[in-house]
């Protein structure tokens, strides 16, 4: 087992908290307000790689589940019967995908927007099949199964699409400036313009 650094575990924690606040900074859109949570989720993978990114989110996962209520609707064990609890599984998983494809594919505009695209799939994907099975076999609540994916995929995606070319952008400033103290997966390989 590989050992964590101070410097890898205080970027972690760093993440964590991002994922924590991202649940309650709101972005207004005309149909779907989107919360800032995929965007730090997805930061987390690319910044930090597969192992340490999907960490940094599992554990803001586990945390929630241990009764700190840092997710949108609060926390505890229990949270895994609510319909949105699968996104945030898939948040920790979307985040390790990322790390993984810049370390295998190399870092750059079009490899980081890539990989933000295979994170943002992974995540609504089985999200949105989480959302539907506990809400209408756990919860019975018989909901249109249409409806729900609209309000769960089609109604944020836009919304998250433009989170994924925001992160794009923040690695494109960032990366010269903080190659100094930590090197972004990828940046080994060749980097494209």
């Amino acid at each position: 087992m590989q050992k964590i650094s101070t410097k890898q575990l205080t970027l972690c924690a760093l993440f964590t908290a991002l994922a924590a606040v991202g649940a309650f900074l709101k972005i207004p859109m005309p149909l779907c307000p989107i919360t800032l949570q995929f965007l730090f989720t997805n930061l987390a993978g690319l910044i930090l790689g597969k192992r340490l990114g999907g960490a940094s989110i599992g554990a803001y996962v586990i945390i929630g589940l241990l009764g700190l209520p840092i997710f949108t609707g609060g926390g505890g064990i229990g949270y895994i019967f609510q319909p949105t609890f699968g996104f945030l599984v898939m948040f920790a998983v979307g985040a390790y995908t990322a790390g993984w494809f810049v370390e295998k594919f190399g870092a750059g505009k079009w490899q980081w927007f890539t990989a933000s695209m295979l994170n943002l799939v992974i995540v609504f994907v089985f999200g949105t099949i989480y959302y539907v099975w506990i809400t209408n076999f756990y919860l019975q609540s018989g909901k249109n199964i249409i409806d729900m994916i609209i309000a769960c995929a089609v109604l944020p995606l836009p919304g998250d699409i433009l989170l994924c070319v925001i992160s794009t952008m923040i690695l494109k400033r960032i990366t010269p400036a903080i190659s100094a103290f930590w090197a972004i997966p990828g940046t080994n390989k060749k980097v494209s313009a």
